[in-house]
């Protein structure tokens, strides 16, 4: 199944995709409601019930589509080798995959409330010259756990969604030489795609540590970088593995994959040079796709003004 959100005038609901139809569901719950559940089976039993009822139809290009949940936690692992030798380049020419990257999944706690919708304008973040896009892809947890195994984690995704993180780089670059971050260089936009996925959807995609998957971002509709998902180093139960041990994940918490081989300029920039692509700039659209997901497309906006916060010294 594929679940989407769309704005009404009565505020926010949820709809099976069809095609391309929106039915919404019988039922007002969000797709949190449905996976705080913990009941597997719940998000296709009330999908399927509104396919048979079809009480309200809308085509798809006439809805305005939101994020499909607002998740309540999101980590942001990096599971991309070549995606983390090009960003040290930036630093230094002859970096390569760091030996730790094969001992541990790292991730970052990134901030629930830069959500926003696959087609909403992104405004750069104040103060940012080195505005960029990050393709990643999504798993949201749908059943708690503590201290799992991979082979147990996998139970507990619940289904996928296109993730396009935006990254101040030269906040993200300057804050991480206090050996903390990343922070402020991701805290102020995360776009989700319009489609939560189901993981059954994903089963005959299934592909070394993930899935067959094509990934491509675009800006102005020019290519920038194309991947496939299925070359992720660490598998989605992996990382929800990880993210248990000594504590929950719980329903609704987005799982990142971390950016693909060339989904973002600052990849590209530490193997290419900071001249081969310019940074992001108002009226800019960055557009993503991924197989049987779907995408996201956001015109980039003018940053808000920045209020100088001085240190205090006694």
């Amino acid at each position: 199944m594929k679940i989407a959100r769309r704005q009404t005038d009565h505020g926010p609901r949820c709809a099976v995709v069809d095609d391309d139809l929106l039915i919404d569901l019988l039922i007002d719950d969000s797709l949190l409601d449905l996976l705080r559940t913990e009941d597997p089976s719940r998000v296709d039993d009330v999908a399927s019930a509104a396919l048979r009822n079809r009480r309200t139809v809308t085509p798809i290009d006439e809805a305005t589509l939101l994020a499909p949940l607002q998740p309540p936690t999101f980590r942001d692992f990096s599971t991309f080798p070549e995606h983390i030798a090009g960003i040290g380049k930036n630093l230094d020419p002859q970096a390569e995959v760091p030996e730790i990257f094969w001992e541990i999944p790292t991730f970052y706690f990134s901030n629930p409330y830069a959500i926003v919708g696959p087609y909403d304008s992104v405004p750069i973040s104040p103060g940012c010259r080195d505005f960029d896009f990050e393709l990643e892809v999504g798993a949201v947890v749908g059943r708690s756990g503590r201290d799992l195994g991979p082979d147990d984690a996998d139970d507990h995704i619940a289904g996928y969604v296109v993730i396009n993180d935006f990254s101040a780089r030269d906040t993200q670059f300057r804050e991480m030489q206090l050996h903390l971050g990343p922070a402020k260089g991701k805290d102020s936009s995360t776009v989700l795609g319009a489609f939560f996925v189901t993981a059954d959807e994903l089963d005959g995609r299934r592909s070394r540590a993930s899935f067959d998957l094509e990934m491509r971002v675009e800006v102005n509709g020019v290519t920038i970088g194309t991947d496939t998902l299925s070359n992720m180093a660490w598998t989605f139960p992996a990382l929800a593995a990880y993210a248990s041990r000594g504590t929950w994940i719980r329903p609704g918490d987005l799982l990142g994959s971390g950016t693909c081989q060339s989904g973002c300029l600052a990849e590209l920039w530490g193997r290419h040079g900071r001249d081969a692509y310019p940074a992001l700039q108002p009226g800019d659209v960055v557009t993503t796709h991924v197989d049987v997901l779907g995408g996201t497309a956001n015109e980039i906006a003018p940053a808000a003004p920045i209020t100088p916060i001085p240190p205090w010294r006694g």
